[in-house]
């Protein structure tokens, strides 16, 4: 299975539900990668120094001999190899502009791996341009992280037309997985009111599991460990780990 974890508004938990939740199936024993797609690599650096990498995503989409196995990285997680971003990926699009096979570069790459894993759990950055949409072309699945936030629903419209977009042409497989209510402080009417919000507008497609604001969630990634080893009895722990098995339910 294929998951990319995507929504272009910023800040709303898509690298720190990335990075947990591809630990979370890997620690469960199922041969995992985390394809990191975002130019600002938090994902890549929770696990591994960039120091260390001598191709990355960017290599993967843009040289046509370079494949998936070539830039997976071990890390101190059993079963989980990482596909690490750089700030090149920065300049991906210009790079691929006007190639006819742009948006299907990663599927392509990922294709002839399938064996060698079980997930593959795809990182996107705050828009809805050429990473984000080769992650949706490459996925079986798409998890939309929400923040219970004033603006939770703002531009999931144009994430949603995108995401049927790609399902009328590219992709007709890609099935929404889940949308995953974050950053949840269920003491304040506001989040409270928000997530019925989404529960409104996604019924039984918003995962049971909520995503607490959490400081151990924050502090994490600069120890380059999942919230399982860095603090694993926080609430945090419990919720991803919760939120696992219902990623595994549902596929």
């Amino acid at each position: 299975m294929i998951l990319a974890i995507a929504n272009q508004k910023g800040g709303v938990g898509k690298t720190t539900s990335a990075i947990n939740l591809a630990a979370a199936l890997a620690q469960k024993g199922h041969r995992t990668i985390l394809i990191d797609l975002d130019p600002q690599a938090n994902a890549t650096l929770s696990y591994i120094d960039l120091k260390d990498v001598r191709q990355s995503v960017y290599e993967l989409l843009t040289n046509g001999s370079t494949q998936l196995e070539d830039i997976l990285h071990d890390c101190d997680v059993p079963n989980l190899r990482v596909a690490p971003a750089r700030l090149s990926l920065a300049k991906v699009e210009p790079a691929l502009a006007g190639q006819l096979d742009a948006h299907f570069r990663l599927k392509d790459k990922i294709e002839p791996a399938r064996e060698t894993f079980d997930f593959a759990v795809i990182d996107t950055p705050p828009t809805l341009g050429m990473l984000t949409v080769n992650a949706m072309i490459a996925a079986s699945h798409l998890i939309v992280p929400i923040q219970s936030s004033y603006f939770a629903l703002e531009g999931t419209d144009d994430l949603l037309e995108t995401f049927e977009r790609i399902r009328l042409r590219a992709n007709p497989n890609l099935q929404l997985l889940g949308v995953l209510v974050t950053i949840h402080d269920k003491r304040t009417i506001l989040a409270r009111d928000i997530e019925r919000q989404i529960q409104e507008v996604f019924g039984d497609k918003v995962f049971r599991t909520r995503i607490s604001k959490n400081v151990r969630l924050e502090e994490s990634p600069a120890y380059k460990q999942p919230i399982f080893s860095f603090a694993p009895t926080s609430r945090g722990a419990e919720e991803y780990y919760k939120l696992s098995e219902e990623v595994l339910d549902r596929v």
